[in-house]
């Protein structure tokens, strides 16, 4: 029998809040050992050493200032709940109110489904999901992720990959940074004998921190820009529902925009144009979508 890999976050709603001190303090640690033990000193030293350390430290606290925008904004913004009383305003040809499921026939004769969620005790749109953590349907939800302690769905889905993108790169310019700190380790003379033991230990950890944070935020960077790519989502790729004749997948422009919205300038910032709010329906998967056409709201909010 396949296990079930989102039956995991329950067992970890314990962590809670934790997670974010976890995330805190990692990036805490991290400030420490870059800006205070190595590059901050630099700052005083003249010359190449000067101009290079306020290089690093100007793209690091960049970076640090985008990771931590994105992640709080994951973690504040409402994933996207569904709306109380909704009902799909379409005709039902097959019901049974003792199975969850309602087959339904939509004005171009494709076959979708209507389900219902017991739970909930409410009608559940196409792409949402109940989240047994957060304890509520969630619309176009992806996943539940414990270092957010928040449900990713369809409003900070966009957040949740800007998160990616800037730890992916924030750590990686963090470990490249360090690395020549980093091989002192492995050297006999005293090549850096301005570094105190304590700092050079702290360095050698925040660069193994680092390194091993930006190999692993590299994979689901990469997972999740193929699903972006196809309009799908990890449930809906757990669920093998990733054919080329999705009805959500739309084509990679539209695929990407629907996420990220259409105004270049808000691409790398976790928010959106009043115009993409606006178009916010279709974004949160309240639509039947179509790759031919725009799809029609099953109900306006």
């Amino acid at each position: 029998m396949a296990w079930n890999v989102f039956k995991f976050c329950t067992a970890l709603r314990a962590l809670g809040s934790i997670m974010i001190l976890v995330v805190i303090g990692i990036t805490g640690f991290t400030y420490y050992a870059l800006v205070v033990a190595n590059y901050g000193p630099s700052l005083f030293l003249g010359g190449f050493d000067s101009l290079l350390s306020l290089l690093v430290l100007a793209l690091f606290h960049f970076l640090l200032i985008m990771l931590l925008w994105s992640y709080f904004s994951v973690v504040v913004t409402d994933p996207g709940g569904v709306p109380p009383g909704w009902r799909p305003e379409l005709d039902i040809e097959k019901s049974d109110g003792n199975q969850e499921y309602t087959s339904l026939t939509v004005g171009d004769s494709s076959s979708h489904i209507v389900r219902y969620c017991r739970k909930c005790n409410q009608y559940k749109p196409p792409r949402s999901h109940h989240c047994s953590v957060c304890g509520r349907c969630i619309l176009k939800m992806d996943h539940h992720c414990v270092w957010v302690v928040n449900c990713v769905g369809a409003k900070n889905y966009k957040s949740f990959l800007l998160f990616l993108f800037y730890t992916f790169l924030e750590t990686t310019v963090v470990a490249v940074s360090l690395f020549p700190v980093f091989l002192v380790f492995f050297t006999d003379g005293d090549s850096d004998a301005t570094i105190s033991p304590g700092s050079l230990a702290a360095t050698f950890v925040a660069f193994v921190l680092n390194i091993t944070f930006a190999l692993s935020v590299l994979g689901f960077l990469i997972m999740h820009i193929m699903l972006v790519a196809r309009n799908t989502t990890t449930i809906e790729a757990y669920e093998k529902h990733t054919a080329p004749n999705s009805p959500y997948n739309l084509g990679r422009k539209q695929n990407f925009e629907q996420v990220f919205g259409k105004d270049k300038l808000y691409w790398f910032v976790p928010l959106y144009t009043e115009d993409d709010m606006k178009g916010m329906p279709a974004l949160r998967g309240l639509d039947f979508t179509s790759r031919s056409e725009e799809s029609e709201p099953l109900q306006s909010l």
